[in-house]
């Protein structure tokens, strides 16, 4: 009626007012990307439950749901024992959370309305990683972690690199607290012999105050603890952890 009228009074059609397309892009809005993995998790278990045969098909979305977390870790590699262990976890009745940790981790970022809607996963800043070190403990994925790769550099090594003597690199270390700080020192045991390795942080660290503090300062009020044992460089192979 509206358009007959103005058709009839002015001579203009309604379409001229009217943007060409007036129903929504879908019925169904973007919904969290929790629920859609509730129900993903949910078709999964029903799939693994006895006597349905669909084990083959469980297994393929099992692994979709393992390469979304390498959102979190890309890192991350997806084998057929991570499967497996998902897989005996749902039979189990446990929970989406515990047997996919990791992707309590991911979400949603939606920007935009119509044509020009946008949906990109983004990273929680709340959600808590788990490790664990034992291989009987649920876990979506077991990453391991060379701890010789990371701590690379025996105390010789970090001296030598930075330019500064055995007891003058200790000072410093003293200075900075390198030796309590985890992610700087570790120290690799192998039977009787304790070597103490350090990582890249450390070097960068003690570069830093190497360029910014009075090393001499330094150097003058520390050189009375008497610190000055060399440790060899670290020869262990594979030392690992599982995170």
């Amino acid at each position: 009626m509206f358009d007959d009228l103005l058709h009839r009074v002015f001579a203009e059609p309604l379409t001229e007012h009217l943007p060409h397309r007036v129903l929504p892009l879908s019925v169904d809005p973007p919904r969290e990307l929790n629920i859609l993995l509730d129900e993903e998790y949910s078709q999964i278990a029903a799939l693994l439950q006895p006597g349905r045969r669909a084990g083959h098909d469980a297994r393929a979305r099992i692994r979709t749901l393992l390469a979304m977390e390498s959102h979190v870790d890309p890192e991350a590699r997806v084998s057929k024992k991570d499967v497996e262990r998902v897989a005996r976890g749902m039979r189990d009745g446990e929970s989406r959370s515990r047997v996919f940790p990791r992707l309590d981790e991911i979400a949603t970022a939606i920007e935009g309305a119509g044509v020009t809607l946008k949906v990109h996963f983004t990273k929680n800043q709340w959600a808590a990683v788990r490790y664990v070190s034992d291989e009987d403990v649920p876990a979506a994925a077991v990453r391991e972690v060379d701890l010789q790769r990371t701590f690379h550099r025996s105390a010789s090594e970090l001296a030598h690199a930075l330019g500064l003597t055995m007891p003058r690199a200790r000072a410093l270390k003293d200075h900075l607290g390198i030796d309590d700080d985890p992610a700087c020192k570790n120290d690799f045991v192998f039977m009787s012999q304790r070597h103490t390795c350090y990582s890249d942080k450390a070097f960068a660290r003690m570069r830093a105050a190497i360029q910014e503090l009075d090393m001499e300062a330094i150097w003058n009020a520390h050189k009375s603890s008497g610190h000055t044992a060399v440790r060899p460089p670290c020869p262990l192979d594979g030392c690992s952890r599982a995170a």
